[in-house]
């Protein structure tokens, strides 16, 4: 897949397994690794246009990032012709504009843990939005029900549940430093319990759906935000969207969809075009909130809990312009 000579734009931190991975895969195949310091997206389409960067790896809020940069200031990305992704799911929205704009020969997937670097590899992005693909090599993993306390029982295709993994694998790790609390909670029978929710469909390959920590439970259903981000990821005037549970006096939580914009559309229009996707009525969020940005990790991962707390800086809703009824 990499060939002698490659060149990685090297964004993420060396802290992070990405970022190191990255470094060493370009050592290995006699390749160039050009370290950007700190992520600034100017700087980032310098380096690879100077460089004549090839491949890019990087966590989906970053590749948000770029395209809205490059939306505005242009760049010249002729060179890059191998994507990945790890670190969060990537919203459907956010996929389909990569595709048109880089057009990769390549478009990885990468789901993966510092505990154990790869859980599995979709070397095809595009073939099954969503997809995390299979198991990596050496590695054996399970989805469990989400209530299950050992590796046994299997969650049927299709019902989510939680990720495990086998660490019988070459590139498992053994526990945690000096905690075994922590030991006790994730790793049991010999299978480490990511805290990761999925399923497995009924062609064996594994879809990411968040985190169990992140799962809405609303009216005795349980909700994963993932799903109803992708659809909303799809509507022309969302620029970016996160999904949180909020307390809720009637359904325990209720799902509130917190929206970044760029185009003008009204939390109606947006209700209604959830009414016509094929997103379960349930899992429709019943408030939306439109703020000036999503909050974030040094990484790029979204913080949910800064949503919770009520830590984000809300803007006006604008008036609706369009129906907002086009199905994704």
């Amino acid at each position: 897949l990499y060939r002698r000579g490659e060149c990685t734009l090297g964004v993420m931190p060396l802290y992070h397994t990405m970022g190191v991975r990255s470094l060493l895969a370009m050592a290995l195949i006699d390749g160039r690794f050009v370290c950007v310091p700190k992520f600034d997206c100017a700087a980032a389409f310098q380096s690879i246009e100077q460089e004549r960067v090839t491949n890019l790896y990087l966590v989906p809020t970053l590749y948000h990032d770029m395209l809205a940069w490059r939306e505005k200031n242009g760049a010249d990305i002729s060179s890059v012709t191998k994507l990945g992704f790890a670190g969060a799911p990537m919203p459907d929205g956010l996929l389909k504009r990569l595709t048109e704009t880089f057009k990769p020969e390549l478009f990885v997937n990468h789901y993966g843990s510092s505990e154990v670097y790869t859980f599995a590899i979709d070397q095809d992005a595009t073939r099954k939005a969503g997809s995390a693909g299979r198991a990596g090599i050496n590695t054996r993993l399970r989805v469990v029900p989400l209530t299950a306390e050992g590796p046994d029982t299997l969650a049927a295709p299709g019902e989510e549940g939680q990720i495990i993994c086998d660490l019988e694998g070459d590139e498992s790790f053994e526990g945690y430093w000096n905690r075994p609390d922590a030991d006790a909670k994730s790793i049991r029978a010999g299978w480490y319990f990511t805290g990761d929710t999925g399923y497995i469909d009924a062609d064996g390959d594994l879809f990411v759906t968040g985190r169990m920590d992140d799962m809405i439970i609303s009216g005795g259903e349980n909700i994963s935000p993932v799903d109803i981000e992708s659809v909303l990821s799809l509507h022309p005037s969302v620029d970016e969207v996160a999904v949180a549970g909020l307390r809720d006096e009637r359904w325990g939580q209720k799902v509130v969809a917190f929206v970044k914009l760029h185009g003008a559309v009204s939390a109606e229009a947006l209700n209604e075009y959830c009414r016509n996707s094929d997103l379960l009525n349930f899992k429709r969020p019943r408030e939306y909130v439109f703020v000036r940005e999503i909050p974030k990790s040094p990484v790029g991962k979204i913080l949910r809990r800064k949503l919770v707390a009520g830590e984000y800086d809300v803007v006006a809703a604008p008036a609706a312009t369009e129906p907002g009824d086009t199905k994704p």
